[in-house]
């Protein structure tokens, strides 16, 4: 961090230093500025020339003044006023006391209305300027009680400028975040109710298939002795409201599977010990995979082992669909610690290949990811990487939760 950063930090973190810094400063610029005379025989020069006590007063007393300008800054306008006042009825020479009035004016226009500053900006300019005009030592037209307008003036409209900046870029930004918010909510509010309607169809589906199996299996019970042809016709009805109820079950179910989505498997969950199988069915489908693992050894839980596979699974999968043929990825799967974290790269379009772009509202994949990895309590971070390219990061704990309870405990399970 260079030092010009690291100031802005520390005064951004203090304004009050800031304020008696510039104080310092304005102090410094004014008695400085007491030595030059501006009527030399040649013209502005400097010269040995002592500004009397009255004018280091009324300097110091200005300049002290700005040291709370954010605090009060009409009552810090009306003392640098008050003091330019003087300084321009007495000085003669005159010090640059109205230095002070400028930066005042400047900080009132700065954080009041537009309105306000007209009325302060026009009552400043008028007072200070008729002052060194009307009863000053100078000529009403000398330069130096033009600069007085001129500068209030300009501190008027630098602080106006300022604030109507400030204004617009805290316009834009909670533009920003109230539609942030709106997406996020919609975004729930989406989930919810597609949950819900699921729900409701799982619920008609399975109360109403469930009752007709229990009715018609007791049925069967009762005349199976007596009568079993009537038994068997029962046990008909039985298999055709199963097959019936698996039917529209796997239909329903079949809503939460993205299109492409291979049909469920029959033999046990996949886990990271099919890793190596996983990244070659894409690399055999021409996507470029690098793939790094440091967790050999390591056991996982069932729902971490399948929430990392699904994780890596979902996001080369997106970098195929999204990031173009010639895109790269680069997976890596690092035991740290007490957790384990699983990385997928990817470097974006190659060659200028325009990827497909994803349907308006997107699909559920990265939701999806994000409620695998709270459901066994880790951490997941999504985004775009600086120069290209989307980064999935998860941090998954290698203990359940029942493990780790039993470990602390000294329980079995």
């Amino acid at each position: 961090m260079s030092t010009l950063a690291k100031a802005r930090c520390v005064f951004g973190a203090h304004p009050s230093a800031m304020d008696t810094a510039l104080a310092v400063a304005v102090l410094v610029c004014m008695v400085a500025g007491s030595f030059v005379d501006p009527h030399g025989p040649e013209g502005v020069n400097w010269s040995l020339r002592t500004p009397d006590a009255l004018s280091l007063a009324l300097m110091t007393a200005g300049a002290a003044a700005l040291a709370f300008r954010r605090r009060a800054p009409m009552a810090v306008l009306a003392v640098t006023g008050g003091v330019s006042v003087v300084e321009s009825v007495t000085g003669d020479p005159r010090a640059p006391v109205v230095m002070a009035a400028v930066i005042a004016l400047y900080t009132v226009a700065a954080s009041t209305d537009r309105p306000t500053t007209w009325r302060v900006g026009l009552l400043t300019m008028t007072v200070l300027t008729g002052a060194a005009m009307l009863a000053g030592p100078l000529p009403w037209y000398a330069q130096e009680n033009l600069a007085v307008f001129a500068w209030t003036g300009i501190g008027a409209t630098a602080g106006d400028a300022v604030r109507s900046r400030r204004a617009f870029v805290q316009a834009i930004r909670d533009r920003a975040e109230k539609a942030e918010r709106t997406r996020e909510e919609e975004a729930r509010r989406r989930v919810a109710e597609e949950r819900l309607r699921i729900a409701r169809d799982l619920h008609d589906v399975v109360a109403h298939h469930i009752a007709l199996v229990n009715v018609q299996a007791g049925v069967a019970s009762h005349v199976m002795d007596k009568r079993p042809d009537q038994a068997k016709e029962a046990l008909a009805h039985v298999r055709e409201a199963s097959r019936s109820a698996l039917d529209e079950l796997r239909a329903t179910v079949g809503l939460l599977r993205q299109s492409g989505d291979p049909e469920a498997p029959t033999e046990p969950a996949p886990g990271l010990a099919r890793l190596d199988e996983l990244v070659g069915t894409f690399r055999h489908a021409g996507l470029r995979v690098e793939l790094a693992r440091t967790d050999q050894g390591t056991e996982l839980p069932a729902a971490v082992d399948l929430a990392a596979y699904r994780i890596i699974q979902e996001a080369l999968t997106n970098v195929q669909k999204h990031a173009g043929r010639q895109a790269k990825a680069e997976v890596s799967v690092v035991r740290v610690g007490p957790d384990i974290e699983v990385t997928v790269l990817d470097d974006g379009i190659a060659d200028g290949e325009a990827p497909d772009a994803p349907a308006e509202g997107g699909g559920h994949g990265l939701l999806g990811m994000r409620e695998r990895v709270t459901a066994v309590r880790g951490t997941l971070t999504t985004g775009p990487r600086y120069g290209g390219g989307f980064r999935v990061h998860a941090i998954l704990p290698v203990k359940s939760r029942t493990d780790a309870a039993t470990e602390a405990t000294g329980d079995p399970v």
